[in-house]
């Protein structure tokens, strides 16, 4: 518990008793207790989980930040994400990223912030579903490579450690260790009012566009510019459009997805079956389930924010199978809805410098809120001129640099939850 009541939300510096006679300016000079971020102003446009994120993270080291939503705080696809948190990843870097989320996701909740729950994460394939068995064997092996806590199962043993499943059609399955599960909202609505504590100032219901050489934000229908040193566009399906604004372009296409959240006393696991390409966790009023990926380029004035009709039914009677013990009704399900994810040609994000001051974070392929509290670090203190996090991991992610692409590429949108074919060697 830190000075200000909460866990790990920490919104002020130092202290140092001067009043005891020790002057650290005479003693090691004023320059040595100066923030990172001290002389820095710096906008973030987008107040989602990553935009949230960065944003107290480069004002707890003193850059003066201005966070711009053209809605509510957690108002787009953070608002409508799963929530679902893990480190099941084979590629080291996806791996590293992951672990972090969860350490922060960690220690940031806590009673007085957010809940984050721990429960184990399983990823299944069928009996016949041999691409993706072969995919999980081989994501274990190099999961283990890397150190991260991962275990490859039959259905005799899946069956025995969660009773709950249904395991009789199973090949082979996964399960991640280091997982757990969180309520999206309250985690971004609290990692913005941590920035706000920390000094940054909240702009909502503001959209904005943005302009370069030097790097300025502009309210929409407003003549008045403003110079920062720094933007950075986190705004989910809407960062290209904002990009555009500016004359830059990036290689990203948003797609629509669906969800629900219906009856039933589910306590573990968090599942994903590869090869019925559906996922379900706990939720406090029951269960979260979700599928429903549109492979298409979503419009973004025309998509419909409304589960489409039949989707609630069909995912229901998939979950009833994997766990039979719910007995799902059709008048379980409470709500259903759809949302934003964004997708890139090569399938990993764009996180970085894009052209000089202005930096974006987009592209997950539905991982961004899980991501989110390792990013959202990282991308900060890549404005900042960090070269690392205090945890000690490298904020330039050469990997996801934004500028690997043109930004005109054509390219097909895959579905996020799939197992990467990567994963097959």
């Amino acid at each position: 518990m830190n000075r200000n009541g909460t866990d790990g939300l920490a919104t002020d510096g130092p202290d140092f008793n001067t009043d005891s006679g020790f002057d650290p300016e005479l003693a090691v000079g004023a320059d040595a207790f100066q923030q990172p971020g001290t002389g820095l102003e710096v906008a973030v446009v987008g107040g989602g989980a990553v935009g949230a994120t960065a944003a107290y993270d480069l004002a707890r080291q003193g850059a003066d930040v201005t966070v711009y939503d053209r809605g509510p705080i957690a108002s787009g696809s953070s608002g409508r994400a799963a929530g679902i948190c893990y480190d099941a990843f084979a590629d080291g870097l996806d791996a590293d990223i992951a672990g972090d989320g969860i350490e922060r996701f960690r220690d940031l909740s806590g009673d007085d912030t957010f809940p984050f729950v721990e429960c184990p994460y399983v990823w299944l394939a069928r009996e016949g579903d041999d691409r993706n068995a072969d995919a999980i064997r081989e994501q274990v092996s190099r999961m283990q490579d890397h150190g991260v806590i991962a275990f490859e199962m039959d259905a005799a043993a899946l069956a025995e450690r969660f009773p709950s499943l249904r395991t009789d059609d199973v090949a082979v399955a996964g399960i991640a260790g280091a997982a757990g599960y969180t309520d999206p909202t309250s985690y971004t609505a609290c990692l913005a009012a941590a920035a706000n504590g920390a000094g940054a100032t909240l702009e909502t219901n503001t959209p904005v566009e943005i302009r370069t050489d030097p790097p300025r934000v502009v309210p929409a229908g407003s003549a008045r510019e403003r110079e920062v040193d720094a933007v950075l566009v986190a705004a989910g399906a809407h960062t290209r459009r904002v990009l555009e604004t500016a004359g830059l372009s990036v290689a990203m296409k948003p797609y629509r997805v669906q969800a629900l959240v219906a009856d039933g006393d589910l306590t573990e696991p968090m599942c994903y079956d590869a090869t019925d390409e559906f996922y379900v966790r706990p939720h406090l009023d029951g269960l979260l389930a979700g599928d429903g990926t549109e492979e298409i380029e979503a419009d973004l004035e025309e998509w419909d924010r409304d589960a489409d009709d039949g989707f609630a039914t069909g995912l229901t009677e998939r979950v009833a199978h994997r766990f039979p013990d719910l007995e799902l009704a059709p008048d379980a399900v409470d709500r259903s809805w759809a949302g934003l994810c964004t997708a890139t040609p090569d399938r990993d994000p764009l996180v970085g410098e894009l052209a000089d001051g202005i930096y974006v974070a987009t592209g997950f392929h539905g991982h961004g809120f899980m991501r989110a509290p390792a990013i959202g670090e990282r991308v900060a203190g890549q404005i900042l001129g960090l070269p690392r996090t205090e945890s000690g991991a490298e904020t330039t992610l050469e990997a996801f640099d934004p500028t690997r692409f043109d930004g005109d590429e054509a390219f097909e949108i895959v579905e996020g939850m799939t197992l990467d074919e990567r994963d097959v060697q």
